[in-house]
């Protein structure tokens, strides 16, 4: 079945083409969907695989994954998490701490402190070689493997490895990040230690080439994984993800705020463009005074973002948002008169579905997957060059000085996404994946 045709399909039980329940070991080497599209990825999607009646078991490390045990009234009984414990070396309020000597349990923890002592990332190598060893001790309880971007030396050697076939989420290449951020260094020091830290994508990229079946969000992150890391086009299967459309829905009980702009970013990432909106926004009030910017995430206390916001003398213009909860998250982006993602590039975007799904008018760039999300411009959103301050704040203008305009970009946008991105949809499409993989890997085998 194409992208397209499991994008269209019904929901459906998992008995419907007479099918047996699965039973699902999901990996994920950071789970807490407070920290990235990863997590709330693996929230979802392991919800809605439980939804249909199949057994799954998240496996995670630090921070754990959060996940939702009781929908509609009714425990998700197939749906349990086991943790996976690393020692959290990047824990807050003791990022890169160094541990105490009874913390050691193994060679694995060895590895993981000298990785991060020399300036690597090491999560996602030692909990590949953590979870190679929980599966092969558990051989016969999963059906199927499905790792979410860890691509780790670990998962490999196929079922006699793991205990089950495996398929593998890649959401984009991370080759993509170490790029970006090494364009916007500042001097040689910093590419170095750009290098260093992304020294753990040259085993994502060995480990990736390898793959039997991997599954990705979007064409546009489909076509980087063959770009990037060399995987044959032919292992790849699309199947969009999306947003909780009962969560995320319009309400209008939420009074809007003039000039309120909502944004999801992590301060300092390049890759989240928040330094371009910042500068869109300076120029936006020399004519609009009441737009004032809100983002979901971590003040960063220096860098570019936080430079930026003194030199524009934005510092009551700009407000920082952490820890909401899910209800405050919503109403905060249905007070918005306009949704805006400023990225340079996504696999996906989570926060453009998310925002068009409560109906608010959406700005965003054409980085990446976005215009696969956002839809066309001056329909479902209105669409600028990733990285032009001037062009996003001619838009961000634009709809926040038209009410009219605003109500029809929410309105379709929600439309979009009621049509083409929800998470009942994504695990229907991913759970067949799972049948194919596990034939296509069994017939191997038996060869």
């Amino acid at each position: 079945m194409t992208a397209e045709a499991i994008e269209a399909s019904p929901r459906q039980g998992v008995t419907a083409a007479g099918d047996r329940p699965l039973r699902i070991a999901l990996l994920t080497y950071k789970g807490n969907p407070f920290c990235g599209g990863q997590g709330v990825y693996v929230r979802h999607l392991s919800r809605e695989l439980a939804r249909l009646g199949h057994s799954v078991e998240v496996i995670g490390s630090q921070p754990y994954p959060v996940l939702d045990a009781v929908v509609d009234g009714a425990d998700l009984t197939g749906l349990t998490l086991t943790e996976l414990a690393s020692l959290d070396l990047y824990r807050s309020p003791d990022p890169f701490r160094t541990p105490k000597r009874d913390e050691y349990r193994d060679w694995i923890d060895g590895l993981e402190v000298a990785t991060m002592w020399t300036g690597g990332f090491p999560e996602p190598l030692t909990f590949s070689l953590r979870a190679r060893r929980m599966l092969a001790a558990r051989r016969g309880d999963f059906d199927v493997v499905h790792d979410n971007q860890t691509l780790g030396y670990g998962l490999l050697g196929g079922p006699r490895a793991i205990g089950a076939p495996l398929v593998t989420t890649i959401h984009h290449p991370i080759t993509v990040d170490r790029q970006l951020e090494l364009d916007a260094a500042a001097d040689w020091k910093r590419r170095a230690s750009v290098r260093r830290w992304y020294a753990f994508t040259r085993m994502q990229k060995r480990v990736a080439r390898r793959l039997p079946s991997v599954l990705t969000v979007s064409g546009t992150s489909r076509q980087e994984i063959v770009d990037h890391l060399g995987v044959r086009e032919d292992r790849i299967r699309v199947v969009h993800i999306g947003a909780d459309t009962d969560l995320w829905s319009p309400d209008p009980a939420v009074a809007e705020v003039p000039g309120r702009i909502v944004t999801t970013s992590s301060a300092d990432v390049p890759l989240k463009g928040l330094i371009h909106l910042i500068e869109a926004l300076a120029k936006l009030r020399t004519e609009n005074p009441d737009a004032h910017l809100v983002v979901v995430g971590k003040r960063a206390e220096d860098g570019p973002v936080a430079a930026a916001i003194e030199r524009y003398e934005l510092a009551g213009a700009v407000e920082f948002v952490k820890g909401i909860s899910d209800a405050e998250l919503v109403d905060l982006v249905r007070s918005a008169q306009v949704s805006c993602v400023p990225s340079l590039y996504e696999g996906f975007s989570l926060p453009a579905a998310e925002a068009m799904a409560t109906g608010t008018a959406l700005v965003a760039t054409t980085g990446g997957a976005i215009p696969e999300v956002a839809g066309a411009d001056g329909e479902t959103c209105l669409a600028v060059p990733p990285g032009d301050a001037g062009a996003l704040a001619a838009a961000l203008g634009r709809v926040l000085g038209d009410s009219e305009l605003r109500a029809r970009l929410g309105a379709a946008g929600r439309e979009r996404v009621l049509s083409r991105f929800t998470w009942a949809k994504a695990a229907q499409g991913t759970a067949e994946l799972y049948r194919e993989a596990a034939a296509l890997q069994g017939a191997g085998a038996r060869r």
